[in-house]
């Protein structure tokens, strides 16, 4: 038995924990998980607006007071939101474009102002959203009333569409060209160097000139052999992506992710820091989507409204099971200095106070539950037997909370996220209770062979 879980362990270890370890060690993916999580708090403010319009649809007893009330002033209002969900792919260019020069600039030790990174993925990402065409020889500007595109500009809702989710990954790309070119000139000193006695922000300007030259005539060669094969960044990158983002909304993509979170958790990796952060694009993207009127189950904080109640592994019936009816004391003062910070999705103490890592008794259930729960919300949306969740709430929010307010008010998903912790907890059970057993015969021993020492004494 100890000898196949070791072997389990080292297979994880090796073939998982070996190539994810290296994955997040990346400098681009550590910028982009740092882009995703400044992105998260704006997309919550934006969505709590949401939230307070769509009210009415859960209340119909709010409907008249609304309409004479707050929904006369809706367009300033909601402006909150069409400029947080409505230009998510910005959030990321500026936020990557930032973070990973950054990381360039202190672990190469080169001399990169993370605002210029920051500007220049900008500049690379604007000069990559105007349509563009061919047109007896020549290249010009797209327009076309009918699809609202007017001087190559298409305009949406909420702005400019290319800067909605569409745009997201295309944003990530021209941020990482943008960051790389950059360094690039820093290091082969390509910049107009300045005198000391020039003030810190026009020396950085001064530097900045040779780098935006070079991210400009980089950006708009590739534009221009793309729009003489008929095409441009936008649907170049969507092929791929497309697919990427398709597979990760599918039943199977869903139980991949969940799988790897817990696959790396067991072997002593955050797997919910550094899968969460990689999807973000995709679980922000579908979240405006579904504001927009789809049905995709992976959108937002589905994981924390949904899956991973009480924290990784969905322990949150785990944490009740040691505060009333494990009987080893090592696991009641365990649950009983849990229970606060699980309420709220925060289950370290456990993790490695249980421990569920490398821990062969609790390994089948530390998989299985959060796939069992997320299987469930994953039917009840595909379904429509609740809404999609259409809202970012704080992930700390309590079971049924945090269903509720994410899927703008249905309590039926509220219902269902707590079905889905009942379900965790049915799981962990017989395994809780074998453990539990197991440390009470050893807590027993332990005070037999105490009390025999004190004996011969």
């Amino acid at each position: 038995m100890d000898g196949s879980n070791n072997k389990v362990f080292a297979f994880l270890e090796k073939n998982l924990m070996g190539p994810m370890g290296k994955i997040a060690s990346l400098k681009v993916v550590r910028a982009i998980m740092g882009a995703g999580m400044g992105a998260i708090p704006f997309t919550i403010v934006g969505s709590m607006f949401l939230v307070f319009n769509i009210l009415p649809m859960t209340f119909p007893f709010l409907e008249g007071i609304f309409n004479s009330t707050f929904f006369k002033f809706e367009s300033l209002y909601m402006l909150a939101n069409s400029t947080t969900m409505g230009i998510l792919a910005l959030y990321f260019c500026v936020g990557l474009g930032y973070e990973y020069t950054k990381i360039i600039a202190e672990e190469e030790e080169l001399n990169m102002a993370p605002i210029t990174g920051a500007l220049l993925s900008i500049f690379a990402f604007f000069l990559s959203i105007p349509q563009l065409m061919m047109e007896k020889g020549s290249i010009v500007r797209l327009t076309n009333l009918d699809e609202g595109i007017i001087n190559g500009w298409a305009i949406g809702g909420d702005g400019v569409s290319r800067l909605g989710t569409v745009g997201i990954f295309t944003g990530i790309i021209m941020a990482v060209i943008a960051v790389r070119l950059y360094r690039l000139c820093v290091k082969r000193n390509w910049f107009i160097k300045m005198p000391e006695q020039v003030p810190e922000g026009v020396s950085r300007a001064f530097t900045a000139l040779i780098p935006a030259f070079v991210v400009a005539f980089v950006i708009l060669i590739i534009i221009g052999i793309l729009v003489f094969f008929n095409t441009d960044i936008f649907q170049l990158i969507a092929i791929p992506f497309g697919f990427v983002t398709k597979l990760t909304s599918s039943w199977i993509g869903v139980m991949v992710i969940y799988f790897l979170i817990h696959a790396l958790w067991i072997v002593g990796i955050h797997g919910a820091n550094i899968i969460s952060s990689l999807i973000a694009p995709i679980t922000l993207g579908n979240l405006a989507l579904n504001a927009d009127g789809a049905h995709i189950p992976l959108a937002g904080e589905f994981q924390n409204a949904f899956v991973t109640i009480g924290g990784s592994g969905a322990t949150l019936g785990l944490c009740l099971f040691l505060v009333y009816m494990a009987k080893s004391e090592q696991l009641k003062v365990l649950g009983k200095a849990s229970i606060v910070p699980c309420l709220f999705n925060i289950n370290e103490p456990l993790i490695f106070g249980i421990p569920l890592i490398y821990n062969p008794f609790m390994a089948i259930p530390f998989f299985l539950a959060p796939m069992v729960s997320a299987s469930i919300a994953y039917f009840a949306i595909q379904f429509e037997l609740i809404r999609p969740v259409i809202a970012n709430m704080p992930w700390p929010s309590p079971v049924g909370v945090g269903a509720f307010i994410s899927t703008g008010g249905d309590w039926k998903a509220a219902l269902v996220a707590i079905i889905g912790a009942v379900a965790a907890f049915v799981i962990y059970l017989p395994f809780a209770r074998a453990y539990d057993k197991k440390l009470v015969d050893d807590e027993v021993a332990s005070t037999e062979e105490t009390a025999g020492d004190s004996v011969s004494v």
